[in-house]
């Protein structure tokens, strides 16, 4: 089974007492799918799954999984403290219809690659569902190509990677490695966008395209059609779309982007020191000028 296309990471809204606010999520949700994305994925580092209970997730799975036609991917990052959470999720995730689950390294402590193995190994071992390994070395101990390449050779039912690592050497590695055979290969990080099409990947797994799906389907499209000057200017513009909302945590840079175009994702996960709220001010004032001047179809505010 691969996968292939361009999945949108979902940011999570909350309300001002920080409960999951469900209506802005079936908002959101409708907002990236009627841009012409080919899935969702949710739970993932754009969605900050650490901040959520285990509850919380499972619940904004079902409301994902009602929300999504049949015709579109739900993918579903597991993320967790503990292998019973994650296998809690992963079980939430088959009975709501997830097309595949996506296994994030460990946070917090700093494990070695033997450990990573490991733990990958029996995790996907007692899946229901096709596992694609989810590498985030700013958030979570960094997997190694080679070793993502020994258990995709080696484990049946890991099956792909999202790669998030931001090593541009890893797209051809995993091409290469792959010779011939069903993997999923899907880029993580967008900077890299075009090069993972060009080099023979087989779609993304975007934050960016929370916030700015037309850019990300109007890249992905014209990749398929084999227009290069034009997936050329759409991964200029989202350089410099990236630049901007790399000034600010991630993901609270999805999330004011998002606000500005009109769907408030609520009150952000820490105080808002005096720095940041003259750094947000500019963002949300360069923003509506930069969708205005993109040249992409339908990059416009919603409100």
């Amino acid at each position: 089974m691969r996968l292939t296309g361009l999945f949108a990471a979902l940011a999570t809204p909350v309300g001002p007492d920080g409960a999951v606010d469900l209506d802005t999520l079936d908002r959101l949700c409708d907002f990236v799918l009627e841009r012409g994305v080919d899935g969702v994925c949710v739970g993932g580092a754009t969605a900050e799954y650490p901040r959520l209970e285990l509850s919380e997730r499972i619940e904004i799975l079902d409301r994902i999984s009602h929300r999504v036609p049949r015709n579109a991917a739900v993918l579903t990052a597991i993320g967790g403290s503990s292998v019973p959470r994650v296998l809690a999720l992963a079980d939430a995730a088959a009975r709501a219809g997830s097309r595949a689950v996506l296994l994030p390294m460990p946070i917090f402590f700093r494990y070695q690659q033997i450990d990573l193995a490991a733990y990958c190994a029996q995790i996907a071992g007692e899946l229901d569902l096709p596992c694609l390994l989810y590498d985030l070395p700013e958030f979570a101990t960094p997997l190694e190509a080679d070793t993502a390449i020994g258990l995709l050779a080696h484990e049946s039912n890991i099956v792909g990677i999202k790669d998030s690592s931001g090593r541009p050497e890893n797209l051809r590695k995993f091409v290469e490695a792959r010779d011939g055979r069903d993997w999923t290969l899907l880029v993580g990080d967008d900077r890299y966008g075009l090069a993972g099409r060009e080099a023979g990947w087989d779609g993304a797994i975007s934050g960016v395209a929370c916030c700015c799906p037309e850019l990300l389907v109007a890249l992905h499209r014209s990749c398929r059609e084999g227009d290069r000057e034009e997936a050329l200017r759409c991964q200029a513009l989202l350089d410099e779309l990236i630049l901007q909302l790399s000034i600010l945590p991630v993901p609270w840079g999805v999330r004011l982007a998002l606000r500005v175009r009109g769907i408030d994702t609520g009150p952000l996960s820490l105080p808002v020191a005096p720095e940041r709220r003259r750094q947000i001010a500019s963002f949300e004032q360069w923003l509506p000028r930069w969708l205005q001047t993109a040249g992409v179809p339908n990059l416009l505010r919603i409100r």
